[in-house]
């Protein structure tokens, strides 16, 4: 691990994220990248603070009057976003501290992911923003978002403007977490702020999760990372954040292969992936497997209680699909509970053989007359069971109105009453009805995932999350 960087004199990032007014210097020549797209989508997405773009070449843009430098605006400005050459930038951020701006967000690139020259650069770039008292992101960044204030200054054409608000923040080393190359209106539990570190010259994760974990907006933090500059700091503010708030990571660069590449990328270099994984360990963050994780497994956490305990209940169609489960299970910890006697009564008194774990409807379905009348019942009998900590439903999607119409009633049943995790995998032949479906049950508070791993999965990160606030670890 690197040794702990020197933090800079202007810790506040409220400028970054909740500017009351923003410079956009760049070009604005109609294209789907730069100053054009930038200013489009402030005004779509609903930003009330004042929008002052910057280029001696051009009058107007989207009916707003472009200036023809900073020192011509005749208001404060909070955040410039520059997108110029890169050796310009530097003479921008002198410019920007003559104005007062306090917060820079450099799109350009053409710096440390670049060549050795560019890595100069950076470095000149970043004594110059600290002398001037002027935080960074970037350089080569795709910028940030907050949904609380309509602020999308998205530099890329998206099609779409406005995002759900809601409690999952995302951090990445990569633009690919941000508008244009996700289709967040589908994230039906919403963002409270993105941010793409690019090559992270200044502002990093460390100062984005101490952040986040003051920020009311944001509930779950869900991170990118392709290296950690100060591995100490990391460890010591996760320790603290992850006891308020859970923090999931995937970091790539697990092989040597990919650790080289994360320096073109970024112009870092990945810390192992050993002493990575002992970080995590050690200061409750959870760590993710694949890139797609980063916006599914949050839902857990945007819409759930944290389990009491690791004991699973099973409900499926499929008994396969509940050996899966359970190998996964056993890998976060959490194993098969067996039913109090109660609910194993009532259960067998439906369908003899139905109170054991996993709940297996399959075998009643041809032997009950009408099954789906009695699947509401039998949810919401396994879902208060005190024995069962958290719960995996699977649904078979079958375009039948009265099955799609029971599943709904269960969820209902349970919805607002049930104290515990649970977590949905839809599957059947039509995947229309599945994908409705799963939007239905999603829309009444209950996260659906695209795989009977994922779901096992996310419920065994909210167990690893409840443990590390109960037994103090990140204290």
């Amino acid at each position: 691990m690197q040794s702990e960087r020197r933090a800079p004199a202007n810790s506040d990032l409220s400028f970054l994220f909740d500017p009351r007014s923003i410079a956009v210097i760049g070009s604005f020549r109609e294209n789907f990248f730069g100053g054009y797209v930038i200013v489009k989508s402030l005004l779509k997405a609903g930003y009330k603070g004042k929008i002052f773009p910057i280029n001696r070449a051009y009058k107007e843009v989207h009916g707003l009057k472009v200036y023809p430098s900073l020192k011509d605006v005749p208001q404060e400005v909070d955040l410039a976003m520059v997108m110029i050459n890169a050796r310009s930038v530097i003479g921008m951020v002198q410019e920007c501290s003559g104005k007062g701006v306090r917060a820079m967000i450099v799109v350009s690139d053409g710096f440390a992911e670049r060549d050795a020259d560019g890595a100069r650069l950076q470095k000149e770039l970043l004594e110059v923003a600290r002398r001037e008292k002027i935080r960074i992101i970037g350089p080569n960044t795709a910028g940030v978002v907050n949904t609380s204030n309509g602020f999308n200054p998205c530099a890329y054409e998206a099609g779409y403007y406005r995002i759900r608000k809601g409690p999952i923040a995302i951090g990445a080393q990569t633009g690919m977490t941000n508008p244009q190359a996700f289709p967040y209106p589908n994230l039906r539990f919403g963002v409270s702020k993105i941010c793409d570190f690019g090559n992270k010259c200044d502002v990093d994760e460390c100062d984005l999760l101490e952040y986040l974990a003051a920020d009311p907006e944001t509930g779950v933090t869900s991170m990118y990372l392709e290296s950690i500059r100060d591995g100490r700091r990391l460890l010591r503010i996760a320790k603290r954040v992850t006891k308020k708030k859970p923090v999931l990571v995937f970091k790539s660069g697990r092989t040597k292969e990919g650790a080289r590449a994360s320096a073109s990328h970024t112009g870092s270099m990945a810390l192992d992936d050993k002493i990575f994984d002992g970080l995590c360990r050690q200061s409750g963050l959870l760590r993710l497997e694949e890139f797609q994780d980063l916006f599914e497994l949050p839902k857990i956490f945007a819409s759930q209680p944290l389990p009491a305990g690791g004991r699973l209940g099973i409900i499926t169609f499929t008994g396969a699909v509940g050996v899966v489960a359970i190998d996964v299970g056993a890998k976060y910890g959490m194993g098969l509970t067996k039913l109090g006697a109660e609910t194993r009564g009532a259960l067998d008194a439906v369908y003899q053989g139905l109170g054991n774990m996993p709940v297996d409807i399959g075998p009643m379905m041809a032997a009950v007359k009408n099954p789906f009348d009695d699947y509401p019942r039998v949810v919401e009998a396994v879902a208060e069971d005190s024995n069962v900590d958290a719960l995996f439903n699977v649904l078979w999607a079958n375009p039948t109105d009265i099955i799609v119409s029971s599943y709904l009633k269960a969820y209902e049943r349970i919805k607002g009453r049930v104290g515990k995790p649970i977590a949905t995998w839809i599957y059947g032949p039509d995947s229309e009805v599945a994908a409705d479906l799963a939007k239905r049950v999603e829309e009444m508070g209950f996260p659906v995932f695209n795989t009977p791993e994922k779901c096992i999965q996310a419920l065994g990160l909210a167990y690893q999350h409840s443990q590390t606030k109960n037994n103090g670890r990140g204290a």
